[in-house]
């Protein structure tokens, strides 16, 4: 019998073909991104939030000083920090990979394409905060299907929720909240409305490519190696996990069911743990409107 520690080796454990089509979601996720941060919304001043948000505030004030800071770079060196933080709290080697071939591979675009590409949105805030919602919502959405993200302010927020007991969307509108009004004394109240158009558009579009407007996902799991699936849930995923206990009708035997309610971006990297765990189990993944408890909203 396999020791735990062997078969999460097998888990860690990523074919070439995942790889592969992981990098290629990463290079086209972040290019499309950087069409709408490049194209629309950093030309037109719209800082829809985020880490880009501040990046393209910093980044106007400098070009009035004369000081080029570009927004790509700025975006990576602010990460690094967040990365750190990221591991030294979990253990899931793949996911810090893949952010940072994320946060890399965006932030290096968002730079190199600037020559390139021409202002599509100059002089209509309403089309630059549309279509800058959707290239970059589309973009990130992209990334966040290989189970990795584009960096920003997910990570400070999962942080003050957790201290304050708030729901981790309702920090998230606050603190995105918060960078537009800061973008106010640099632009305008104007493009800070249409900045709120290009935020709420790129959820939206987030939300599409991951399949579906969903904020949170149960998953149930029965598998023999209930016990494998269930530690790397703990430790890969970082995620709370509970044990069913459960009777097949068919055969009378007594099989435990694992529980988990996971963000959006987590459930591919669900799929994959238990597939190179357990390639028979059964999965099941549903959509939930609300989630309470440790790790996610305060009840009440």
């Amino acid at each position: 019998m396999q020791s735990f520690s062997q078969q999460d080796r097998r888990a860690r454990r990523r074919p070439i073909g995942s790889t592969l089509r992981d990098a290629a979601l990463i290079v086209a996720g972040s290019f499309i991104y950087a069409l709408g941060i490049d194209c629309f919304e950093v030309p037109n001043g719209l800082a829809a939030g985020g880490l880009t948000g501040i990046a393209t505030i910093v980044y106007a004030v400098a070009k009035q000083a004369g000081i080029l800071l570009p927004v790509g770079i700025q975006t990576i060196l602010m990460n690094v920090l967040l990365l750190v933080y990221v591991e030294l709290r979990t253990h899931d080697r793949t996911y810090v990979t893949l952010s940072i071939a994320g946060i890399l591979a965006s932030g290096f675009l968002t730079d190199a394409l600037v020559p390139f590409l021409p202002n599509l949105g100059s002089g209509d805030l309403l089309l630059s905060a549309i279509w800058g919602g959707v290239l970059v919502g589309g973009g990130i959405g992209l990334v966040f299907l290989t189970g990795g993200n584009t960096g920003g302010t997910d990570i400070i927020c999962q942080m003050i929720a957790k201290r304050t007991g708030a729901s981790v969307g309702t920090v998230a509108l606050a603190v995105d909240g918060l960078i537009i009004l800061a973008s106010v004394p640099v632009f305008s109240l104007k493009n800070a409305l249409y900045a709120v158009i290009a935020l709420a558009v790129s959820s939206r579009m987030i939300d599409m490519v991951v399949d579906g407007p969903r904020t949170e996902r149960v998953a149930y799991v029965i598998s023999d190696q209930h016990e494998a699936i269930a530690n790397a849930i703990m430790y890969d995923l970082g995620r709370g996990c509970t044990e069913l206990q459960a009777r097949g009708v068919w055969s009378g035997n007594e099989r435990p069911v694992l529980l988990c309610v996971l963000g959006r971006s987590e459930t591919m990297r669900l799929k994959e743990l238990v597939a190179r765990l357990d390639p028979d189990a059964i999965v099941t993944i549903s959509e939930v409107h609300e989630a309470f408890g440790q790790g996610f909203g305060r009840l009440g």
